[in-house]
């Protein structure tokens, strides 16, 4: 059986496609349309996905969206009529008006038929499934486990805000659930915007400003939301969800906690030991407490809804989906204060629903589960003749095609440890928002500078932004102190780069370019069985230094989508500070360029 599965009309619309139980390909649209965060229809995922299938889009038995719109819209007009007490009836009249036209004016009220002349199919072979339902399927029929606690958090669904079920051989059945506005999403894209980042965006940038702070405004962060013993709690009076102008947050929360963050401010923290030198580390210093309360708030809300929904079900093992289990922060502790065996789809934002509504899709209509994730490498994969064609395009013609694959790794491996930093593109791009290896930009960790480096001169990012080491898996506790490998086998968050651990202190001096300012690093683990060159030149690179890991950070310049095809791949090395480009088996250097 061929089933696609669809998400698009909110953010990271996306395509992946099932056939006969197995995850074949999966694609997010904003890596063909260079939009960040493309809502619109998944056109080129869809090609995507069924070209690399090889196969006709009238081949597909089933195809599966992964939200109810007609629920959504209701939530929608729900929030304005709860919020109408503060905005007042007019504006109430007004913004349901506007916000129908606009559904109708694109066709929301009317996905089926969006779906059945966009992909080609007849509506009858279309099936719609609730938002935390698509989640929960996601994390669920992708992990290895059999049975399982199987939690969602994200910012809102059609009414759902996060969610717990028991998840059992075919079936899920929901055990609880936290209903709008009450979000621990939603407060968390709050204070991302207070912050002054953007929401559905900069939420990973909170948590790496929380490392250069001190939790010193937890009181007053927790006055704003609270676990109630069954979900979260949020005092309304602080935000604006209901029925927003501009931003998510009220004028109250300004009154607690002072102005808002300016978006694009400096930013700098010296030396805690000392009074603030100037006024910018003053302020610095002050929205990074912020962001270390906001933090370490959401990791303990997230750690006592685990644990509460661990005691319901009995079942230790956890399989988690939505945007908010993207809190790598987070699953570090899970793993490590609850010793559960944790699994996090690695999309698990909205995304990932697409994938979800398709294997539900799939358990639904053969009465068979489906195979667990065993790769993040779903994307599209480019020759090397393409790759030739776009640097001819681009009017390169200077380059070395090796012919033998381990001498371009010695050679890559020779020119890192020089301190080279290397744009790398291999095979199938990744699936979700982390670079695994396939879309990376890589550079030695050895080198105190680097990480200032490439936040500088080639990522054109904040400075307070980390960096993250890959690692030889069978090496790794030299370098990391990690929890103990369990039911999840290979396919733990540290496969998908989806969970924070601290730096064993002996070995901070030696990897200094990717351990954090507070001695913690987001770690990707590569497995022995992988046959990924991006393996092979790991176990290269630790031959000639002695240690087997990298600096491992998304090939894109800030604001942009991670690279796809060699043309934008070529776009970005000539745009950023890189110094060389290895495109399957092709070096570009930068002085040729």
């Amino acid at each position: 059986m061929k089933i696609l599965g669809l998400s698009f009309d909110y953010h990271d619309s996306a395509a992946a496609l099932i056939v006969d139980g197995r995850v074949v390909a999966a694609c997010q649209e904003e890596r063909f349309s260079r939009n960040k965060h493309d809502a619109s229809f998944p056109h080129r995922s869809i090609a995507a996905c069924l070209e690399f299938a090889g196969l006709d889009r009238k081949a597909l038995d089933l195809v599966a969206f992964y939200e109810q719109p007609l629920q959504k819209f209701d939530r929608i007009i729900y929030g304005f009529q709860q919020g109408s007490a503060r905005q007042g009836a007019r504006r109430f009249r007004d913004t349901v008006s506007d916000s129908f036209k606009s559904w109708i004016r694109q066709g929301k009220f009317d996905v089926r038929r969006r779906i059945a002349e966009g992909v080609g199919i007849g509506e009858d072979r279309i099936r719609l499934f609730g938002h935390h339902q698509s989640h929960a399927a996601s994390a669920f029929f992708c992990s290895p486990f059999n049975e399982a606690t199987v939690i969602t958090l994200d910012g809102v669904g059609e009414y759902e805000t996060a969610s717990v079920s028991l998840g059992r051989g075919l079936s899920l059945q929901p055990i609880s659930s936290v209903r709008y506005p009450d979000s621990i999403g939603l407060f968390y894209s709050a204070m991302t915007a207070f912050l002054g980042f953007e929401v559905n965006e900069g939420e990973y940038k909170v948590m790496g400003m929380a490392g250069f702070g001190e939790a010193a405004y937890l009181d007053r962060i927790q006055r704003l939301i609270a676990f109630s013993g069954d979900g979260f709690r949020l005092d309304q009076r602080y935000f604006s969800f209901l029925m927003p102008d501009d931003l998510p947050f009220t004028p109250e929360l300004v009154a607690l906690l002072g102005p808002p963050r300016q978006p694009e401010a400096p930013f700098f923290v010296g030396d805690r030991a000392r009074p603030p030198a100037n006024a910018t580390e003053a302020e610095s210093r002050h929205y990074a407490d912020i962001a270390a309360s906001v933090q370490r708030v959401t990791e303990e809300l997230i750690l006592s809804f685990v644990e509460a929904a661990v005691a319901r079900t009995g079942v230790r093992r956890v399989a988690m989906a939505g945007g908010v289990a993207l809190n790598s922060l987070a699953n570090g502790r899970l793993q490590r204060e609850l010793g559960i065996d944790l699994y996090v789809q690695p999309a698990a934002g909205d995304s990932g629903g697409a994938l979800g509504a398709a294997l539900q899709a799939f358990a639904e209509a053969t009465g068979s589960r489906p195979e667990p994730l065993r790769s993040a490498y779903l994307g599209s994969r480019y020759s090397r003749e393409e790759a030739q064609a776009a640097l001819t395009s681009a009017g390169v013609d200077t380059f070395t095609c090796f012919t033998n694959t381990d001498e371009l790794l010695e050679e890559a491996a020779r020119l890192l440890a020089g301190g080279a930093v290397i744009g790398w593109m291999q095979d199938r791009f990744e699936w979700g928002p982390r670079a695994l290896g396939a879309r990376s930009i890589l550079a030695s960790p050895l080198l105190p500078d680097m990480q200032r480096t490439i936040n500088e001169k080639i990522k054109f990012r904040e400075p307070f932004r980390p960096f993250a080491p890959a690692v030889v898996a069978e090496r790794a506790e030299e370098f990391f102190d990690l929890t103990p490998e369990a039911g999840g086998g290979q396919l733990r968050p540290e496969t998908f780069m989806l969970s924070v651990c601290s730096v064993r202190p002996e070995a901070r001096p030696r990897i200094p370019a990717v351990t954090h300012v507070d001695g913690t690093a987001r770690v990707q683990l590569v497995h022995a069985d992988s046959e990924s060159r991006f393996r092979k030149l790991l176990e290269k690179f630790g031959k000639r230094t002695g240690v087997p890991v990298l600096l491992n950070t998304s090939f894109n310049r800030r604001g942009e989508p991670i690279v796809a095809s060699p043309a934008d791949a070529i776009r970005t090395f000539s745009w950023s500070g890189l110094d060389y480009l290895i495109m399957d088996d092709i070096l570009v250097r930068k002085e040729f360029f």
